[in-house]
């Protein structure tokens, strides 16, 4: 097990919160990298998204609070989801996000809930077909914000688009597609996307790196041990 590995599962045994989580895969590809300058970039667009939010009235409503992150991480910072190359690993590394300001819905949506965390607005990741958003409290019920999109606001209408477009004609939005998902679900869909990139680039190395971390967020998972055996095995007689 690496350095990074072991820092990785002893995150993963406590209760770290995500920025850090999702920071510490970024030692898959630069075993050398620091924490702190990015967590206080997180900090900088948190503080902006407050000035934000104070200048826009003495008792901003929760449409306004999350509207004002929006406008702080997409509008004012320029972040914005990789269009044209979507399966760059370096989508998949905060770190590489923070960096170049291109991502792709699962980093955009730890920066977001991050951002989120530290002014006080409630804000949850959703693993949705297809596409990870953001739901974010407002009174009795949810906004729905696409990250991937700038920050755009999505109606029931549009989820129920989504779903059609990602699942099937015939699907139907269910309140088991827009449950909240936890710090460990999150980091389960941000590593199963690397892995799948490094799967069809047939990169069994970083494949197997990849494996490693997912087996220290679903140490419970059979199949995933299974798999990870069978790789380390294929390697092995490889070399």
């Amino acid at each position: 097990m690496t350095v990074r590995l072991k820092e990785f599962a002893a995150a993963m045994a406590g209760e770290t919160v995500l920025d850090r989580a999702a920071l510490l895969v970024g030692g898959l590809a630069d075993p050398a990298l620091q924490l702190a300058p990015y967590l206080a970039q997180i900090d900088a667009l948190a503080a902006a998204a407050q000035q934000l939010i104070d200048r826009a009235t003495p008792t901003a409503g929760p449409i306004q609070r999350a509207r004002a992150i929006c406008t702080a991480i997409f509008d004012d910072a320029g972040f914005r989801g990789n269009q044209a190359d979507y399966y760059d690993p370096r989508n998949s590394f905060l770190s590489c996000v923070l960096d170049r300001k291109l991502g792709i819905p699962i980093t955009l949506g730890v920066l977001y809930l991050e951002v989120a965390r530290r002014v006080g607005v409630l804000a949850q990741g959703v693993n949705f077909p297809g596409k990870f958003i953001v739901r974010v409290a407002v009174e009795d019920a949810w906004m729905f914000v696409d990250v991937f999109e700038n920050g755009k606001i999505l109606t029931p209408s549009e989820l129920e688009g989504l779903v059609k477009q990602y699942v099937g004609p015939d699907a139907r939005l269910e309140p088991r597609l827009v449950a909240a998902a936890s710090k460990r679900q999150i980091l389960t869909r941000l590593l199963t996307n690397l892995a799948g990139i490094y799967g069809r680039a047939n990169d069994l190395d970083r494949s197997l790196d990849v494996m490693e971390y997912m087996a220290v967020v679903d140490p419970d998972n059979d199949k995933l041990a299974r798999e990870l055996s069978s790789l380390r095995e294929r390697l092995t007689n490889l070399n």
